[in-house]
């Protein structure tokens, strides 16, 4: 049977990278988080990092000291869809590019699994790589512009997970979950003939584990 594969980041899309790396650096610069707006760049001009010795030091202190891996907050809607997907038949391969940090791998892979297993998010495989086209999948969703256009280049599908970073960008787009689960699963439909939302008798939802046990 032919197999669909979902490539999915992690971080701007299953994982509030923001939100998390906010709180971080708020408490690092001794401000309020308020003085860190939601709607920035890529690279985190509005935030004046270079203050605190620049993004790259924020970030492996983040990484490092803070476990911000483990702790970021979901995206609304992420497990459940991703859930819901695979219940459907589709591969979910997790991409992620979290081995930045020098001399922190090991701390990265392990905090990345936990936080996956604690917010019950389903994947077949994970990859830790940035150069994301040498992985196969038949259509990606980032929210890192440079992915996106890298993907493309290279001659892949690959929808845009909506943030305010990469809005210049265009081709699809999902503003959320629910928006992402339909167009996935009308590429998966065009590519396979045919889609099954959802398995008859099968339990949906990410806390599904948690019912069973109980």
């Amino acid at each position: 049977m032919t197999q669909f594969v979902f490539g999915v980041d992690l971080d701007g899309v299953c994982g509030d990278y923001t939100t998390a790396f906010k709180s971080i650096v708020a408490t690092e610069l001794g401000i309020s988080e308020s003085e860190l707006p939601d709607e920035r760049s890529w690279d985190f001009n509005e935030w004046n990092l270079e203050r605190a010795g620049g993004f790259e030091r924020l970030h492996a202190m983040a990484v490092a000291e803070h476990h911000m891996f483990a702790t970021m907050p979901p995206i609304e809607g992420a497990a459940d869809t991703l859930w819901r997907l695979s219940d459907a038949g589709i591969w979910i391969r997790v991409i992620t590019h979290r081995l930045y940090v020098n001399w922190g791998h090991a701390q990265a892979v392990a905090d990345t699994v936990t936080w996956l297993d604690e917010h019950r998010i389903p994947y077949r495989d994970i990859c830790f790589l940035g150069n994301k086209p040498d992985v196969g999948a038949d259509v990606y969703v980032d929210d890192g512009p440079h992915n996106i256009i890298q993907l493309r280049r290279a001659g892949h599908e690959a929808i845009v997970f909506d943030q305010p970073y990469n809005r210049d960008l265009g081709g699809l787009r999902a503003s959320g979950w629910a928006e992402l689960e339909e167009m996935v699963m009308e590429l998966a439909a065009e590519r396979l003939g045919s889609m099954q939302p959802q398995l008859p008798g099968v339990d949906a939802g990410a806390d599904r584990l948690d019912r069973r046990r109980d």
